[in-house]
């Protein structure tokens, strides 16, 4: 989607929305914390992100692989940054490309500045030399594909301090092809007001997006400033300078000076979105977001078109019906997808053409070191121990499974009770979802779709299940005709009772004016291809501990015999706890 739509949405519904900006970090492991911190900030609901070039060999690289990252697996909607600095326009058509094909439809369009050991920036030779020949170009190649956005400088900028000068370039980006402004931070907002009212005196009359610096500590807050050429209210001054040395009290007061900021923009009718730098960071970012009641909330839940997480890669837009097994590897599914020429839309499809992907691409295999996974979950030596971390987990006092990437949501509560008994007793359960019978769609639980609908669920129950009480689970399950089963061992034996291996939807919804929309099914070749994954996630695990350690053989054992089974239809938990 592209921003300009998103705003001019924001600008009609007169709701506020905001978007983050991330940057490339220089360590690996440090990629992998903000993939995660951007995968937790998914949740306060961005309208987008944006990432920032990174000039020159690797960061380059980095820059396109997070927009890939965050448009497919994390399904945020990115904006690139793209520079003119150090980029000919062969390198720039490369990263044009990749962001075409990572899904992406938004380029920030900037000049770029200089490199570090330069004193002035000087374009590349075959280059371009200002940002309006980079729009021009982006416009000319790809059309409407992409929206464009092109800086603007309230305050001036590095080079240029002319405001006059600088307005006479603005328009001249937009006169090229751009459709929205992005501003340099500041903090003296009557200053800002005044400069959007001397853009539109210009004719420039598409999208204005301020940027806005959460404030973390006095000294990177002085920095800032005095490296953005930005203003300070005395005011500011008075209070930050009085509380420098004490961190925690310079955010929270900067947090309520950058609300009451973003407060009188909002209020003058002349912005409708907030664009936060939030320098890789989440905490100061979201105080001021709750300072202004903007966070998701049960009285504004965050809306989710489908129950899980959708993929923003090329061709996956449509994409609306996925297996449930997935359900709590999000990442993994649409990794293990990525290749397929097409995805389901509106109905599943044959799932054995094209095959789901290898067990070896990035992302699918247990995350985190094997020190921090043996600290997790500890060193179980008995199957009474595996109980305890399952359990632990379902009491939320551990925040993952080797099945379950994310910590169990409220969705559970209604079934809680029931999952612990089962694990208590020796099933371990890695995926479920209660019967849910015409809820509403706005509802902040299970809700999901357009407004106005009704979602229903039938209740799903997957488990790991020891050999030797496999057979009498069978039996009991067989004497309902109304459920259906499938199990598997490792080496991919198979019982079930199901009619055919066609899918079997296990969510769906009724919207006004729609087809019923069926996303989650069960379905019989997904489930062995999962199977695969599933078992190959527990030998991981096994593999955190030393080869001759009790842990290793325990687990490795269970993985070896043990079956994984999943049961649908309704009732399926009170059937069991009453067997």
């Amino acid at each position: 989607m592209h921003v300009s739509e998103m705003l001019a949405e924001a600008k009609q519904s007169g709701q506020p929305k905001y978007s983050f900006e991330f940057f490339p970090p220089k360590t690996a492991q440090g990629v992998q914390n903000l993939y995660d911190r951007m995968d937790r900030m998914h949740g306060l609901g961005p309208s987008f992100i944006d990432i920032t070039w990174g000039a020159g060999g690797r960061l380059a690289e980095l820059t396109c692989e997070m927009v890939s990252v965050a448009q497919a697996q994390y399904g945020l909607e990115t904006c690139m940054h793209l520079t003119c600095t150090d980029m000919g326009k062969q390198k720039v058509d490369e990263a044009l490309k990749s962001a075409y094909k990572a899904g992406c439809t938004n380029i920030l369009a900037l000049r770029g500045d200089p490199p570090r050991e330069a004193e002035k920036w000087v374009a590349t030779e075959g280059g371009f030399h200002y940002a309006k020949d980079l729009v021009n170009h982006i416009r000319t190649t790809y059309g409407n594909h992409f929206d464009i956005g092109v800086a603007g400088y309230p305050e001036g900028c590095d080079d240029q301090d002319d405001p006059e000068l600088l307005l006479d370039h603005l328009k001249e980006k937009v006169d090229a092809g751009a459709t929205f402004i992005v501003t340099q931070m500041f903090y003296d907002v009557d200053n800002f007001l005044n400069w959007v009212r001397r853009v539109r005196a210009r004719g420039i009359n598409i999208p204005i997006i301020p940027g806005i610096m959460p404030i973390n500590t006095y000294a990177s807050f002085v920095r800032r400033c005095n490296h953005m050429n930005a203003s300070i209210p005395p005011e500011w001054s008075d209070k930050l300078g009085a509380i420098k040395n004490d961190d925690s009290a310079v955010r929270s007061i900067g947090t309520g000076l950058v609300a009451q900021m973003c407060r009188k923009i909002l209020d003058s009718g002349l912005i409708h979105h907030l664009h936060f730098y939030t320098m890789n960071l989440a905490q100061a970012t979201r105080m001021v977001l709750d300072e202004l009641n903007l966070t998701p909330s049960e009285e504004r839940p965050l809306k989710q078109a489908l129950p899980w997480r959708q993929s923003l890669g090329l061709g996956r837009r449509d994409e609306d019906v996925r297996p449930i097994f997935w359900k709590n590897r999000n990442k993994s599914y649409v990794a293990r997808t990525q290749d397929w020429d097409e995805f389901p839309n509106g109905r599943w499809g044959d799932s054995r053409s094209p095959a789901f992907g290898e067990l070896d691409a990035y992302g699918i295999g247990l995350k985190g070191t094997n020190e921090k996974n043996r600290k997790l979950w500890g060193e179980p030596q008995s199957f009474k121990d595996i109980a305890n971390i399952f359990v632990n987990y379902l009491e939320q006092s551990v925040d993952s499974l080797p099945w379950s990437e994310a910590p169990i949501t409220s969705e559970a509560d209604v079934i809680k009770s029931d999952l612990i008994s089962l694990n208590r007793r020796g099933l371990f359960t890695i995926n479920s979802q209660p019967a849910v019978c015409g809820v509403k769609s706005s509802d902040p639980i299970f809700g999901w779709g357009p407004t106005n609908g009704y979602v229903y669920q039938k209740a799903y129950l997957e488990l790991l299940v020891s050999p030797k009480l496999i057979d009498e689970l069978i039996k009991r399950v067989e004497k309902d005709p109304d459920l259906t089963y499938y199990a598997v061992n490792k080496a991919g034996e198979l019982k079930t009772n199901a009619p055919s291996e066609g899918p079997n939807a296990v969510t769906w919804g009724v919207f006004p004016g729609k087809e019923i929309v069926q996303p989650t099914i069960v379905e019989a070749i997904s489930f062995l291809a999962w199977k695969d994954e599933a078992f190959r996630l527990g030998m991981d695990w096994a593999h955190c501990y030393s080869a001759l350690s009790p842990s290793r053989q325990l687990i490795e054992g269970m993985m070896e015999s043990w079956y994984l089974v999943n049961i649908g239809q309704y009732q399926t938990l009170n059937f069991l706890q009453s067997s």
